[in-house]
């Protein structure tokens, strides 16, 4: 059953988690990238071997292909990404970071890290609430 108060705490995450992602899309601008082109670069960082397809990204971030395609290129030309074909098919290419974006994520990281740290207590209570 869901109580009145439950509603209320649900409410209360709700906002929390979109003032984890105001805070995230402030500080990708700080660093001139939009939240989603962040969102690319740690599934890129956080893959087996640093590198995936297209394919992948679009099934990881819930997009279109050519969604993470256009994304893809923008990276490209901020020089974020390469495009290397795959090992034991070319014609299927894997996108990499290159060191300038694993520059921006270091970056990026630890300043997320600490905000993550800093509403883990709030968002540990809210969810115990619902219990």
């Amino acid at each position: 059953m869901i109580r009145d108060r439950d509603y209320q705490t649900l409410a209360r995450v709700r906002a929390e988690l979109r003032a984890f992602a105001h805070f995230t899309e402030q500080s990708t601008g700080g660093a001139g990238l939009t939240a989603q082109q962040h969102q690319i670069l740690l599934a890129l960082r956080a893959a087996e071997g640093f590198t995936l397809t297209i394919g992948q990204l679009a099934r990881t971030m819930l997009l279109k292909p050519h969604s993470i395609s256009g994304m893809a290129d923008r990276l490209q030309t901020l020089g974020l990404v390469e495009r290397v074909p795959g090992q034991q098919d070319r014609r299927r290419i894997h996108l990499r970071l290159t060191n300038r974006a694993n520059a921006v994520l270091a970056s990026l990281g630890k300043v997320h890290k600490a905000e993550l740290r800093r509403i883990r207590p709030l968002l540990t209570a809210l969810l115990a609430e619902l219990d």
